[in-house]
């Protein structure tokens, strides 16, 4: 076999209830899928067992790019190493005071405040001082430093996170501890690599954050570069939308942070290109959560940060919007009728269907029990579907509700579609765009079961099913562009604006965004750079990202800012603005080409099957086989493959396209 033809990109994304793959031959653009298990104590594990589940050998592995959510949820579940914080004295408090915000404004017995990440007794108040502008009012002497590393000895710790006074504007300080610091402690973690930018808060919480993972993100990626010895093919997924190297994500495994959902994000925006779709929402509807993303003349929302377990996760990322009520997320019947999620019943043991022992009632059980799944064959030739289980499991409820088991089913799709839903809203409605304009892009393994019905309550015209549906962030990781991405604050305002000043510090962040790139091997007459101004009036408080060139013209970047301002929020005016910070994304366009994917192990559906749905109940459905439909499929009718399935209701037509790609309008198409 010649190195061409054995030469395999890989992508996977680790999900909380499967690990997705998506394998593409370099030579031909051959696409295989399949879907595995996770492992939530030995991931690596997983991504092997992957591999072998689309016939290769790890030998024929070239590139490997995964995304994951595993830093997301140690934060989320509170199981995070302890961690020492090093703030300038006077402010190693700062996540103690952090904003003054109740969790719950009207909860008088709620605690205002969830606990600090780090307890008083792991912060150190560190003798030295910056001023705003990087000016250095305190130095930091040997003293000083000898007594920190004394203390830190004692705490015993193995990852601090040193998130001095104003170090975004002068790092000095903070790169004198760190090559003091690498002898004392495994891990340390530099505010001014993680949140170069001011507001002292939400910088030293994602420094926190970072230094918490670091264990956590560099064991188990020793651990991949050892297992999969490739080199610089190995590759992370970056919650921006990119894909990073390792050796970038050990010092700042934060990027991983939503990395799974940001990847399929990604794959959405080369389809909405592809399209020509103005205006597209993804929803990726996995085992766990479902992720949903607005995507607006071909480029993803993004934001400056997020929320997780009621503390800042502060970096640019995408701006995807996660629920839990994902396939596997458990149902109850409480006072208030039922819910779905947020808890979930994962891959071990997974919904009651599945049979591994899952005793609680899923999403998933309740599709099973409507018929839409394929009680026949397995999911990937590995799991099969027990509808009795799936029946034993929600009958309780069934019973308690005083309804049939079809009609409680068929609650709690409609539960679990009206809070899919408010997500929608939540990006759309309040960012004021009008949602039933846009164009509803279903993925995921749950995403294309439930986009019918969610549509019918949301008021969308049409779906798009891609190709590689259920392994659709897989796909992501492959196709999206190899980036880094660097956000500083710079404080300039427009009026009297030094450009020369300006101009250097943006080179400097354009040098340290492509440093990583051409560290793996890029070239840098290969590297595209891509900037955005984030600009905001000087009496405001928060900014807008403004696209610009260089060499940049203040002119023409308040016409822009004004243009961008009057879009988002009905109003310009001719106030003074300011440059609060400079965003840099160094890429390397991707040249990866894809197939229509197969997979190794596959049945053909086709026939009938006895499926419920809204208002009408044990029909005989068609079952088709996705890789033969040629033509216009009308409902009711069930689409599958091995690893995918699409329910098209009563009323509801799937047209094919050449790629693989099905669109699901009402009506006649």
């Amino acid at each position: 076999m010649s190195d061409s033809a054995s030469h395999w990109e890989v992508g996977t994304d680790i999900g909380g209830t499967f690990t997705d793959i998506i394998a593409i031959r370099r030579d031909s653009a051959e696409t295989r899928i399949a879907k595995v298990p996770s492992r939530p104590q030995a991931p690596v594990q997983a991504m092997l067992e992957a591999i072998e589940a689309v016939g290769l050998r790890k030998s024929e592995v070239k590139r490997f790019v995964h995304g994951t959510t595993r830093v997301t949820n140690a934060i989320v579940e509170g199981r995070l190493p302890q961690v020492a914080l090093v703030a300038t004295d006077g402010f190693a408090d700062v996540l103690e005071i952090a904003r003054y915000r109740r969790r719950d404004l009207y909860r008088l017995n709620v605690p205002p405040k969830s606990p600090p990440l780090v307890p008083a007794e792991l912060c150190f108040g560190l003798a030295e001082r910056l001023d705003h502008e990087g000016r250095v009012l305190k130095g930091l002497d040997e003293a000083e430093i000898e007594r920190l590393i004394g203390w830190l000895k004692q705490t015993g710790v193995q990852s601090v996170a040193v998130a001095l006074l104003h170090a975004y504007a002068n790092p000095l300080h903070e790169k004198i501890l760190g090559e003091r610091l690498k002898d004392v402690v495994a891990h340390v973690s530099l505010s001014h690599e993680v949140n170069p930018e001011a507001r002292e808060y939400e910088r030293t919480s994602a420094t926190v954050f970072n230094a918490a993972a670091m264990p956590i993100a560099v064991e188990y990626l020793s651990e991949l570069e050892q297992r999969l010895p490739i080199g610089a093919g190995l590759q992370v997924f970056h919650s921006a939308g990119a894909m990073v190297p390792i050796s970038a994500v050990k010092r700042r495994p934060l990027v991983m942070a939503m990395s799974g959902p940001a990847a399929g994000v990604s794959a959405s925006v080369s389809i909405a290109r592809q399209l020509g779709t103005s205006r597209m929402l993804t929803f990726d509807m996995g085992g766990t959560t479902t992720d949903v993303c607005l995507i607006v003349d071909g480029q993803a929302e993004m934001t400056d940060g997020r929320m997780l377990g009621d503390k800042p996760l502060r970096q640019p990322m995408l701006a995807v919007h996660s629920i839990g009520a994902g396939g596997g997320s458990i149902v109850r019947n409480g006072p208030g009728g039922l819910t779905v999620g947020p808890e979930s019943a994962g891959s071990e043991p997974g919904p009651a269907c599945y049979g591994r022992g899952g005793t609680e009632p899923t999403i998933t059980d309740a599709n099973a029990v409507l018929g839409y799944l394929n009680p026949e064959t397995k999911l990937g030739d590995r799991i099969g579907i027990d509808i009795k289980a799936a029946v034993g499991v929600i009958e309780p409820i069934a019973q308690a509700l005083g309804l049939s088991i079809t009609e409680t089913a068929l609650g709690i799709i409609k539960v679990a579609n009206a809070t899919m839903a408010r997500a929608l809203r939540r990006v759309t409605v309040e960012r004021g765009i009008d949602g039933r304009d846009c164009t509803l892009l279903a993925f995921g393994g749950g995403g294309p079961m439930h986009a019918a019905g969610l549509v019918d309550l949301y008021g969308i015209e049409s779906i798009v099913v891609p190709s590689a549906s259920s392994a659709f962030s897989a796909l992501g990781c492959l196709t999206a562009d190899f980036s880094f991405l660097q956000q500083q604050t710079l404080r300039a305002a427009l009026d009297g604006i030094d450009l020369g000043r300006v101009s250097e510090r943006i080179a400097t962040l354009i040098g340290d965004a492509s440093a990583p790139l051409i560290a793996n091997g890029v070239a840098q007459a290969e590297i595209d750079v891509e900037l955005a101004a984030l600009m905001r009036y000087a009496a405001q408080n928060d900014a807008i990202p403004v696209p610009f060139a260089l060499p940049l013209d203040a002119t023409r970047l308040k016409t822009d800012f004004l243009a961008r301002h009057h879009e988002l929020f009905g109003y310009a005016t001719n106030e003074s603005c300011v440059i609060e910070s400079v965003r840099v994304q160094a890429r390397r366009p991707s040249t990866t080409v894809v197939s229509r994917p197969s997979t190794v192990v596959r049945a053909a559906s086709t026939g009938r099957r006895i499926c419920s749905f809204e208002s009408f109940h044990d029909i005989a459905t068609a079952i088709v086989d996705r890789a033969a439909a040629s033509d216009v499929v009308s409902g009711p009718a069930i689409i599958e493959d091995a690893w995918s399935t699409v329910v098209v209701p009563p009323g509801w037509q799937a047209r094919p396209d050449a790629t693989g790609n099905l669109f699901l309008t009402r009506g006649t198409p």
